[in-house]
């Protein structure tokens, strides 16, 4: 053998025979220490979850494997069919929950650990104790992947594992810099462990030898240093489900950040606003962007002008005509505008009052409908907003000042912008209220 092959890298795993069948209330370090008294420092145990269930008494009555799920989630992340991808009480986003109704007895379900990185601490502490060695503890259970077919072990608990190995800062074999490769090392541990484990073999335990540098006895964060913040998650909700958060979460903002407007987001969502449905396989929708400080001063001044001048022949005290006015500071407080207009091009006349103020309603409806799905597709982008319906009341101001065609008609503004703070709860409105069946 040469001295090149002889430095390689290597390890070795394998599972463990001999462990029983765990009841609730067993010792887990003990029994491992029985299968396995060999154990030495810097291996690392991957332990199913399911024996860390059993022996902490994870065991429910459930004929119904529904219901134990619904207890177990506090989000759904997507559904199709039975199928439900979740988030659950210990903060994994897998199906089912990990609610688990195989090698159990009937009648009942195992749920998984209430704290898996807790399990993984007190399994090394046995094995501490028991046969005196300091290894590494992953707790491991079975888990889909988007975009990839098929299953794998992941890590939903770890202890003297350090759970994630940080390249960012480091270069590699050609000098390129790493600015973004987190290896996920307790997953990998993971996977080689069921590569002997098996799904279906009775065999719950694996070692893995020969990797003591993944050990750390500093016992970091644990495997729910791995968890993804919502924050920095792209992927939080299946399609429809994001369809949903976003109609249900769109909020009207009043007050916004500094933060600037991405260009691009807007028009996504413009891109978005035009899908909707529109009579005679017409367009009637416009969207005038107003992304300079310049543009939206010169509309809301000349705006707020004609607002007075309207207030002040209606009668109104200049109390009253000051807090009118104050409403329309929305607007102001926005760091980007829109205005959303209605066009008639291809509409019908027919001549007739009544056809004809059908045919417009037809088209504003269309319009509105252009408006919702902008709204929607903002809050999709993290971006608030606000309709104001200010500009119908001055249509000639706003197109005189933005140099619109006579035909574009103005139905209000949208202030838009990242929200200063978190939406206040909307009063909850049962659906039956407003469905009339026939």
């Amino acid at each position: 053998m040469s001295a090149t092959s002889a430095a390689a890298p290597s390890y070795r795993v394998w599972a463990l025979p001999g462990m029983p069948e765990v009841r609730a209330g067993d010792d887990l370090a003990k029994l491992i220490a029985a299968a396995e008294p060999g154990l030495a420092d810097g291996d690392v145990l991957l332990v199913t979850s399911k024996i860390v269930s059993k022996a902490e008494g994870r065991i429910v009555e459930a004929t119904d494997r529904e219901a134990a799920i619904d207890a177990e989630t506090v989000r759904v992340v997507a559904r199709r069919g039975a199928l439900r991808i979740v988030e659950n009480r210990q903060g994994l986003v897998m199906a089912a929950a990990g609610v688990d109704a195989s090698n159990t007895p009937a009648g009942t379900v195992l749920l998984l650990p209430e704290d898996s990185d807790a399990s993984a601490r007190a399994i090394r502490e046995g094995l501490r104790d028991t046969l005196g060695v300091e290894v590494g503890v992953v707790v491991t259970d079975t888990f889909g992947r988007p975009w990839r077919n098929g299953l794998t072990d992941v890590a939903i608990g770890a202890a003297g594992v350090r759970v994630l190995d940080d390249l960012r800062g480091g270069s590699d074999a050609h000098g390129n810099p790493l600015s973004a490769t987190v290896v996920a090392t307790a997953d990998e541990l993971a996977s080689a462990g069921d590569l002997v484990k098996g799904k279906a073999d009775g065999l719950p335990v694996a070692v893995v030898r020969g990797l003591g540098h993944v050990v750390d006895p500093a016992d970091a964060g644990g495997a729910r240093a791995m968890v993804r913040v919502a924050a920095d998650d792209m992927f939080r909700l299946g399609t429809s489900e994001a369809v949903r958060e976003a109609v249900t979460q769109r909020r009207t903002v009043r007050e916004f950040t500094d933060d600037p407007v991405d260009p691009g987001a807007v028009r996504r969502a413009v891109a978005a606003a035009v899908t909707a449905p529109a009579p005679h396989h017409t367009t009637p929708w416009r969207f005038v962007l107003l992304e300079s400080p310049e543009s939206r001063t010169r509309l809301l001044d000349a705006m707020r002008d004609a607002w007075i001048a309207d207030l002040r022949r209606d009668g109104k005290s200049e109390e009253s005509v000051a807090k009118r006015v104050r409403r329309g500071d929305v607007l102001r407080r926005a760091p980007y505008l829109v205005v959303p207009c209605l066009v008639m091009d291809g509409s019908h006349t027919y001549g007739d009052e009544r056809r004809d103020t059908a045919e417009r309603e037809m088209f504003v409806v269309a319009a509105g409908a252009g408006i919702q799905n902008f709204l929607v597709s903002l809050a999709g982008e993290r971006l608030g907003s606000a309709w104001v319906s200010s500009t119908m009341f001055c249509r000639d101001v706003v197109r005189e000042v933005l140099e619109l065609p006579s035909s574009w008609d103005p139905l209000g503004a949208v202030a838009v912008g990242r929200a200063a703070g978190a939406p206040s709860a909307r009063a909850e409105r049962a659906a039956e209220a407003f469905v009339a069946v026939r």
